[in-house]
């Protein structure tokens, strides 16, 4: 259950984030109210596995999806560069998140 809610976190994390791109300052209505709700939704559920998973574990991988994520929709919705060593240091995130996992013991 703690890897569930952690992975919806890491999910209504990235949410947050491109959020940011939209509300303008929080000048725009609707992109600030999804902002504000994605934000506080994404910290619940983080508190919540918190409670299950490792302090450490969860929050490195909570900041590791959310950095992957937003980087992804990035390059897809945002035109932002995708060249070799930023595709590779996505790999590298992505590695170090899959590594917390495996060493996580239930």
């Amino acid at each position: 259950m703690g890897w569930l809610l952690l992975f919806s976190a890491g999910l209504v994390e990235i949410i947050f984030a491109v959020s940011l791109k939209y509300n303008e300052g929080f000048t725009r209505l609707l992109p600030s109210l999804v902002t504000m709700v994605s934000g506080a939704g994404s910290f619940f559920l983080l508190t919540m596995a918190i409670k299950i998973l490792p302090l450490g574990t969860a929050y490195a991988v909570w900041t590791g999806m959310g950095a992957v994520g937003v980087a992804i929709v990035g390059i897809l919705l945002f035109k932002e560069p995708s060249d070799w060593l930023r595709l590779f240091s996505i790999t590298l995130v992505i590695a170090g998140i899959i590594g917390l996992k495996l060493s996580h013991v239930d």
